[in-house]
């Protein structure tokens, strides 16, 4: 009879356990579901961009126009730099041939290239001088010329300081965008009074998202600006080397005339020395 009596009390006290792992396990298994339930269900990039603060699509927005306008701009550069470039050896090797600068400048008349500017800015001097070539006359031809070449180098480079910026400011806007982002995940996990994964993913996701985008927008415009800096230095030498043909044709020109001029006095200081 007492044994019946255990036996019974024991089934009785495996149903209370058993009933109350049951309860026990309600509140997670509810919570759990609230977890899957406020969890975002587009974790792309595209829909962490939609679902997130305007803070940070503002950010967004603005680096990929950062990243339209290095391309834009390298895009550009490149082929003008192609196009002066060609021109300038074109010119160059016409400079460096059996010519005078009357020719060159008959020949470059109708061009707006920068080397077509020099040879003209040269033969205008020497159109004022009326063609005395001395040392002044030099003088000032070089002053023209090293104008001209800085114009020219001025209108070239036209355009390289936005990657420079973008460059220098791309990074700090992207991590501008993860404060904000990570700072709304704390807002989130303080209003909701718990730490679980669905209050905190979005906002991180916003927030490495406006990372990743700040240096997608800064790594190519630092790369496209020193390549475009190295090919604008390379131009620049191209008209240095232009400058210096034309010195060396006005200055081939002055010692013509000048042995020209020595010819014609020396028969007169022959009879004037009989």
């Amino acid at each position: 009879m007492r044994r019946t009596k255990m036996t019974a009390k024991f089934r009785c006290l495996r149903k209370v356990g058993a009933l109350s792992a049951c309860i026990a396990l309600l509140p997670t298994a509810s919570f759990a579901a609230t977890d899957v339930a406020l969890l975002p269900r587009n974790l792309s990039p595209w829909g962490m961009f939609m679902n997130a603060d305007i803070v940070v699509k503002a950010v967004m927005i603005g680096l990929a126009l950062a990243s339209l306008a290095t391309w834009t701009v390298w895009l550009a550069k490149i082929i003008e730099l192609r196009r002066a470039t060609a021109a300038a050896k074109r010119r160059l090797s016409l400079l460096e041939s059996d010519t005078t600068l009357a020719d060159v400048e008959h020949d470059c008349r109708d061009g707006s290239d920068a080397v077509a500017q020099i040879i003209q800015s040269a033969a205008r001097e020497a159109t004022l001088s009326d063609g005395v070539v001395d040392d002044g006359f030099k003088e000032r031809i070089a002053l023209r010329l090293e104008r001209v070449e800085a114009a020219m180098s001025r209108r070239i480079a036209r355009g390289t300081g936005v990657l420079a910026t973008i460059g220098a400011t791309a990074p700090f806007v992207g991590l501008f965008g993860t404060v904000w982002g990570i700072m709304n995940s704390f807002i989130g996990i303080s209003e909701a009074h718990t730490t679980n994964l669905a209050v905190v993913a979005p906002g991180i996701a916003e927030a490495l998202l406006a990372t990743a985008l700040g240096l997608i927008a800064a790594i190519p415009a630092v790369v496209i600006y020193n390549y475009l800096a190295r090919s604008i230095a390379a131009y620049r030498a191209l008209l240095g080397d232009a400058s210096a043909q034309v010195l060396l044709l006005i200055s081939r020109q002055g010692s013509l005339q000048g042995s020209l001029e020595g010819g014609r006095r020396s028969p007169r200081a022959a009879r004037a020395a009989e």
